[in-house]
């Protein structure tokens, strides 16, 4: 670890810090992947493999219930790929600032990236200052939420069977509150707005589809709204 008047450190320690008020909305989650798994047929090894390996929420969620259910693999496979697309997004906005970067940097990087370190660290990378280090901020983030999401992960399997019914609790809402709470920075524009409010009416729509398919649609028609209202502000059709 640099020293502490290093930058690389500051940056580290600055990541780590401003993801902290989003940990909290990994704790239900956490608790609940834990006391499912336990309940689930998987071991014990394979939970924490999972939550180790996998790292992310909603498909370890969505793998553990077709688990259950005795799904075949491949169908495992191809749900978990799809709900996990919306990373490919998140890919394409923050390659600008990474492209440079060598592949010992870009690998664990892209693995570790969460849909909250990738709300933290892209307001990062848009802050105009000559930071050659704001990698390292992305990195902090990335540990923290990685950190985190193991703890809660091993107390829910730790607590098990002691969790009765823990989808009951309606712990599920702190999630989409702090998705929320992430989204609102960035609607700042009439196209953003447009961007949300449609990819959110989507999701509503599409809720019943299998495989999580709504999640994809729910992006495309969220982007393809934006790009066009984007495409109307700009001949003075609509405001800005």
């Amino acid at each position: 670890m640099p020293r502490p008047s290093d930058p690389r450190r500051q940056e580290f320690v600055a990541g780590m810090r401003d993801t902290f008020p989003l940990l909290l909305g990994a704790l239900p989650f956490g608790l609940i992947y834990g006391a499912l798994a336990a309940t689930s047929g998987l071991s014990m090894a394979a939970a924490i493999a999972m939550s180790a390996l996998v790292f992310a929420g909603s498909s370890q969620f969505i793998a553990v219930g077709l688990v259950a259910a005795q799904t075949p693999v491949a169908i495992i496979v191809l749900t978990t790929l799809i709900v996990n697309l919306r990373h490919m997004l998140y890919s394409a906005t923050l390659l600008p600032y990474l492209r440079d970067l060598p592949q010992k940097w870009r690998i664990p990087l892209a693995f570790w990236l969460t849909d909250e370190t990738f709300a933290v660290t892209i307001h990062r990378f848009q802050k105009d200052d000559a930071s050659a280090c704001k990698h390292w901020y992305q990195l902090g983030s990335s540990i923290a939420m990685y950190l985190n999401w193991q703890f809660w992960c091993f107390l829910g399997l730790m607590l098990g069977n002691r969790i009765p019914d823990a989808q009951s609790w309606g712990l599920d809402v702190a999630m989409p509150v702090t998705f929320i709470g992430m989204i609102i920075p960035f609607v700042k524009t009439i196209p953003v707005a447009v961007c949300v409010l449609t990819a959110g009416a989507a999701s509503l729509l599409t809720l019943s589809l299998p495989y999580k398919l709504g999640i994809v649609v729910s992006a495309f028609a969220g982007i393809t709204s934006g790009l066009l209202a984007q495409r109307l502000a700009k001949t003075g059709s609509i405001g800005k």
